[in-house]
């Protein structure tokens, strides 16, 4: 407990050096693998931006992780995400395998009791997303869908299951 407020010098300097290194390394990876590795579009690339946090946390503050192996770390997290995301954009299977699909909890005037009870979402939910989306009546909404991602996203008017329509992927339970 002797050491809680200051250790070394050392201690100081390495963790700004390999905090400033680790850093522009991650930048510098994060650029080069895309946009889609920060996004949370997915379940996994949302666990990758986590781990890719602890990762970096973890190679500032360990002493015993050493710049070079936090690097490779990194550079793992983020190539792993990089070839699920391929494999999921030339595969459908492969997409449907690693990630869930959008669920229609609200349908005209309804609310979808077994796809709220599947997802674990309340009613009550459901109507503060439409109070936040300056809903002042259900009557004026179409359809009320659970992104793969678990946002929501409120449709006001429209048909949803024609084949033009961009929600015509969205798992209907009843």
């Amino acid at each position: 407990m002797e050491n809680i407020f200051f250790d070394n010098w050392t201690s100081i300097w390495r963790t700004l050096a390999v905090g400033i290194l680790a850093y522009f390394a991650l930048i510098f990876m994060l650029r080069i693998s895309g946009k889609r590795t920060l996004s949370q579009m997915k379940e996994f690339d949302f666990i990758v931006t986590v781990a890719l946090g602890s990762t970096l946390a973890t190679v500032l503050l360990s002493k015993d992780v050493a710049l070079a192996d936090g690097v490779l770390a990194l550079a793992l997290l983020i190539s792993l995400q990089y070839v699920l995301a391929t494999l999921s954009v030339k595969s459908t299977k492969f997409s449907k395998l690693i990630s869930s699909e959008p669920t229609l909890l609200f349908y005209k005037g309804s609310f979808l009791r077994e796809a709220l009870k599947k997802e674990r979402v309340t009613e009550a939910e459901v109507r503060s997303i439409l109070i936040s989306n300056g809903v002042t009546s259900i009557e004026n909404v179409e359809a009320v869908v659970m992104e793969s991602n678990g946002q929501f996203t409120v449709i006001k008017e429209g048909s949803l299951f024609n084949k033009d329509s961009p929600l015509s992927n969205v798992k209907r339970i009843e």
